[in-house]
Order: C-alpha cells, then sequence, then structure tokens
C-alpha cells in the first residue's frame, strides 16, 4: 500500500502536465478566451479609479454607445469572414439618419415607413457591393471606399449641412426608452449578436460563409455559392449600418450630416480585437462582441479618468495596431505548430 501511494502522485503529475498545457493551448489560440479577460481587467483597473465609471447612468450611457459601435463591428465582421471589408459603414450610418429624418419631416412619410424604406435602401447599396465584388472583382476596398465618399456627400447635399429637426417621437422612443434599467439599443445588439451567432454557429449558410472566407476557390468547387455568400455579408452589413443610422438620431433627436465619419474604423478595430482575421474565415461573434465592449470601456474609461477626448483617436488606433500585429502573430504561430 506504502509503495502504491508513493507511486501514484508520480503517475499523475506526467498525466496533468499534457492537460493543463493543452488547455492553456487552447486558450491561446482562442482569440475570445484573451479578450473576455482583457474587459474584466479593464473594466476593474478604470472602475478602481474613476468613481462615476460604475454608476447606473454612466453604465447606460455605455450601453447605448455599445450598441452603435456593436451592431456596426457585427456588420463588419460578416465581411471580413469572407476575406472583404467594408469602409462604408460608418459613413453610410450617417445617411441613413439623413434619409429616415428627411422622408420623416420633408416629405411626410410615417416614422415606421421611413424607417423601413432606408433600411431597403441600406440594403441595396449592399446588394450593390456585392455585385461589383463578386460580378466585376472590383476589390472591396475601393468600392466601398467610394461609396463612403459618395454617402458622406449625400448627407451634406440633402441637408446643405444643416441638420433635421422635428423628427417624430417614434425615433427617439426606440432609442431612449428603456426595459427595467437596460437601454432598448443595448438589447438591439444583444439580439443582432444572438441572430449573427445563431446563423454562423448553427446554420449551413453560416458554415459555408466561413468555408469562402477561408478558401474561396475550394469553397466553390464544392458547390457552395461563393458570390450568393458574399453578397449576402454586404446586405448584412449594409443594413446594419442602416438601423444604427436610424437609432442615432433618435439619440439625438435630430439628424446631423455630421454623423458617422470615422465609426468604420471602430468597427474594424472591435472585429479584429474580438479576433477576426483579416484574411478571412476566421472568428466568432462571442469575439466580436467582447472586443466592442473592450474599445467601449476604454473610451469610456478615458472621459471617466478625465483624460482629452481627442486623445481618444490615438488609443483607438493604437488599440487597433496592437490587435492587428497580435492578429498575425497568432496567425503565423498556430499555423506553423499545425503545420
Amino acid at each position: 500500500m506504502s509503495a502504491q501511494s508513493t507511486l501514484a502522485p508520480d503517475e499523475v503529475a506526467p498525466r496533468s502536465r499534457p492537460a493543463v498545457s493543452s488547455l492553456a493551448r487552447k486558450l491561446a489560440a482562442s482569440p475570445e478566451a484573451g479578450v473576455i479577460i482583457a474587459c474584466v481587467l479593464v473594466f476593474a483597473g478604470i472602475a478602481a479609479n474613476a468613481e462615476t465609471y460604475t454608476a447606473v447612468g454612466n453604465l447606460q450611457v455605455m450601453g447605448r454607445d455599445l450598441s452603435q459601435v456593436g451592431i456596426l463591428a457585427i456588420g463588419e465582421s460578416l465581411v471580413i469572414l469572407t476575406g472583404g471589408i467594408d469602409l462604408s459603414v460608418g459613413a453610410l450610418a450617417g445617411l441613413a439618419g439623413i434619409l429616415a429624418g428627411w422622408m420623416n419631416v420633408n416629405e411626410g412619410l410615417p416614422a415606421p415607413l421611413a424607417i423601413l424604406l432606408t433600411l431597403v435602401i441600406c440594403a441595396g447599396v449592399g446588394l450593390w457591393h456585392g455585385i461589383m465584388v463578386t460580378r466585376l472583382n472590383v476589390p472591396p476596398f475601393v468600392i466601398t471606399l467610394v461609396t463612403y465618399t459618395v454617402a458622406q456627400g449625400t448627407a451634406l447635399a440633402i441637408t446643405s449641412g444643416s441638420p433635421i429637426n422635428n423628427l417624430d417621437p417614434m425615433f427617439s422612443n426606440l432609442s431612449q426608452y428603456y426595459i427595467g434599467q437596460v437601454p432598448v439599443p443595448a438589447l438591439f445588439f444583444v439580439g443582432a449578436a444572438a441572430i449573427a451567432w445563431f446563423v454562423l454557429e448553427r446554420t449551413y449558410v453560416g458554415r459555408q460563409i466561413y468555408a469562402v472566407g477561408g478558401n474561396k476557390e475550394a469553397a466553390r468547387l464544392a458547390g457552395i455559392p461563393t458570390a450568393r455568400r458574399i453578397t449576402s455579408t454586404y446586405v448584412a452589413s449594409a443594413a446594419l449600418a442602416g438601423v444604427v443610422g436610424i437609432m442615432v438620431i433618435g439619440r439625438m433627436n435630430v439628424a446631423d450630416p455630421s454623423v458617422g465619419a470615422g465609426w468604420e474604423l471602430t468597427a474594424i478595430a472591435a472585429a479584429v480585437v474580438g479576433g477576426m482575421s483579416l484574411s478571412g474565415g476566421e472568428g466568432r461573434i462571442a469575439g466580436i462582441a467582447a472586443g466592442a465592449i473592450l474599445l467601449e470601456f476604454i473610451t469610456n474609461g478615458l472621459l471617466a479618468l478625465k483624460v482629452s477626448p481627442y486623445d481618444q483617436q490615438v488609443v483607438q488606433g493604437a488599440v487597433l495596431g496592437i490587435a492587428i500585429l497580435l492578429d498575425r502573430a497568432r496567425a503565423r504561430y498556430f499555423g506553423r505548430s499545425r503545420g
């Protein structure tokens, strides 16, 4: 019995070491784990140094801000999954707000109809992107940059640079109501994330989108309708940008043509920080949501710590740069180790 008891620890240790090593390796290979841990650490660190950070009012503000960043990031991530990029989401969100406000105030359309038509127009823009990318082989960077420029110019042309006032109260109701103490826009973000997760993780279409991003030619030879799958992601991205634009004018109670500039960078940053590979075919919605939450924690935290708002763009750019470097390093390391 004594011999067995002395040997037991020696027998257990070698077995536990590979298990621990395997678990650590899986965590390192999973970008979601890292960004979730970062969210916890950043939130705790800022909360310990800023008393107002965890106040209910500030958490509600973060919930509304998160809905804008998060929904744009979800749409952007769908495009990135196919190996593309959508630089128009920020400008398109701004234009969507202008279109909805203009149709409601200037044309006298009921708010629900103005919202519906705006979303249809945005989806049409996404369809145009998909056709240009898949049928004419226009680089995604180029065609979405064109839309970025046109959308900003159109918003200014419609309004002559002046905001649209006297919006229907329905717009503010969508953005400023609460369920309990949770802002409705935050619930929109949760709903968008849940739908995107279900489509990507639990449907055949989602698996095809991953396959197209992983190897487009192999996916085509396997019978996957690559053009349709790529186009669908651009349509979803543009439509979600429209949702964000409508929520923003409700929150501001005015349709301002200056809204939306630079939001595409935040969306891309959230997607990449959340583990979305810029080469396509890799990344999950849980990581994207965590990436958006992390950026919101940092942005709001800088204000809570009384850091100049102008420095936020510097931090955002730094976070995006670090995320891209880590993404490339992780991809090279684990790609080499699998080989």
